[in-house]
């Protein structure tokens, strides 16, 4: 259970790290993306391990990095400024 959360970690802090260095720009500050990447993949191993018991350390690490994602996904700004069109009639 240790090594699991150990992993998870690592590669949630990986997963931050490669999201706010490659969309610094359409990222908040790195350390809120690094911490979302950890907690997300702490969260994730958990919400794994619960769900399927102790099937292995690979479920459980892919779970972590699934809601890794999905967290940092969460905190990305749109790409460009969003135009509203006006409709007249």
């Amino acid at each position: 259970m240790l090594l699991e959360a150990l992993g998870s970690a690592i590669l949630g802090l990986a997963l931050a790290w490669a999201a706010a260095h490659r969309l610094p720009h359409r990222l908040p500050a790195r350390r809120l993306v690094l911490s979302t990447g950890i907690a997300g993949a702490l969260f994730g191993a958990f919400l794994t391990h619960t769900a399927l018991g102790s099937v292995g350390f690979l479920p459980v690490m892919l779970g972590a990095v699934a809601v890794s994602a999905a967290s940092v996904s969460l905190l990305l700004r749109p790409a460009g400024r969003l135009h509203r069109h006006s409709a007249t009639v």
